[in-house]
């Protein structure tokens, strides 16, 4: 079998401002220790697959700086869209391409940002998705066991025990997939949570190049004759021209709205899709009080007493304070009678939230955008 891992790099981290820009957005960042996050992406990818199977999809701002940080990786293999059109396109460019060389190569979707413990756990689940991904027309999605009423999130409702897949998994227990839902509000999502049977959608999935391809075909009509066009002329010198003019024809969709919720419409049975347990320890980084959550390591009830510092921080003073995340590096950080702040300076700007408003910071951006402060973006 040949496993393909496609690391989806394109994004702009906004809710990381001010640290994340279009230039170095958060995947290129280390947040959490001395690697970035897509170098702690392709290290733990190398536990099921060789660097040189690995693609990258990134944008034209990040690509040279994914190329220096990841010199193992096959450059002709790090492609830059022309056009940012979500996860949709960018997993059916890596279907197509893959298609036309080996259809059967299964693909794994991978996001550049997330971070993973465990890695010898999540290589287990990985190689046993790409196993039940190779054995048929079939859709594999890890779902993270749940374990909060978390409303950032997009929720798997699992369905019935396979015993036959389950089989191809090693044993690991795989479920079907009844439906998929994006984000809920606060009641729904712990309606979800008092169930038991829901799953965060971590965005890690697999299936065959020809499995993915299909299903384009089927679910975005107009796209697959772009993409088709597109891969038959990569490795040409007219790839680079066919790409910036095809590419931004496509249409500005995510893959679970183009094939993975209408392929689970069809029923539990007929769509093939199926959960393997993403039980290793997983976090997204999807905004400043996540980064807080994962660096703090610790339990819930800790966790809002517990102060993060940068640890370039030249001293820090904490005075009936808690909670709270500083980002500054090289100051001195006095705290005094706050809680529950995110505090992050850059050079040309400082941020000031709480943790609970972070996942609003991607709004500072689009107010910067609106006053024409590209230099700030």
């Amino acid at each position: 079998m040949h496993f393909a891992p496609v690391i989806l790099a394109g994004g702009s981290g906004t809710r990381f401002w001010p640290r994340s820009r279009r230039s170095r957005a958060k995947q290129v960042l280390a947040l959490d220790g001395e690697q970035t996050m897509i170098q702690q992406t392709v290290d733990r990818l190398s536990k099921v697959s060789s660097a040189s199977d690995i693609w990258v999809i990134t944008n034209d701002l990040l690509r040279e700086e994914i190329v220096r940080q990841l010199p193992g990786l096959d450059e002709g293999k790090i492609l830059n869209e022309p056009a940012a059109r979500n996860t949709a396109p960018a997993c059916a460019l890596a279907a197509f391409l893959l298609e036309t060389t080996n259809p059967n190569a299964v693909i794994g979707i991978f996001p550049s940002d997330h971070v993973v413990g465990d890695i010898d756990r999540f290589a287990e689940i990985v190689k046993a998705g790409a196993k039940i991904a190779a054995s048929g027309e079939r859709i594999v999605v890890l779902g993270v066991p749940a374990t909060k009423a978390e409303t950032g999130y997009g929720y798997i409702e699992r369905g019935e025990a396979v015993d036959a897949v389950t089989e191809v998994a090693g044993g690991i227990e795989v479920r079907r997939v009844r439906r998929f839902t994006e984000k809920p509000h606060k009641a729904l999502a712990e309606v979800f949570m008092a169930s038991g049977n829901y799953a965060w959608n971590s965005g890690m999935f697999l299936w065959s190049a020809k499995t993915l391809a299909s299903a384009i075909r089927e679910h975005c009509p107009a796209m697959a004759p772009l993409m088709e066009k597109i891969a038959a002329a990569y490795g040409t010198p007219e790839f680079t021209q066919i790409f910036a003019e095809v590419y931004p024809l496509c249409e500005n969709i995510s893959i679970d709205y183009a094939v993975l919720e209408p392929r689970s419409a069809k029923g539990e049975e007929a769509s093939e899709i199926y959960c393997l347990p993403a039980d290793f320890i997983w976090n997204d980084l999807g905004c400043w009080s996540a980064l807080h959550e994962h660096v703090a390591h610790c339990g819930p009830d800790d966790l809002a007493k517990k102060n993060i510092f940068d640890k370039t921080n030249q001293a820090c003073v904490d005075i009936d304070s808690q909670g709270n995340y500083v980002y500054a590096p090289g100051k001195a950080v006095a705290l005094v009678g706050v809680s529950d702040l995110v505090v992050v300076e850059t050079d040309d700007a400082l941020l000031i939230t709480t943790r609970e408003r972070s996942q609003d910071v991607g709004r500072v951006v689009a107010e910067l955008k609106r006053a024409g402060r590209e230099d700030l973006v």
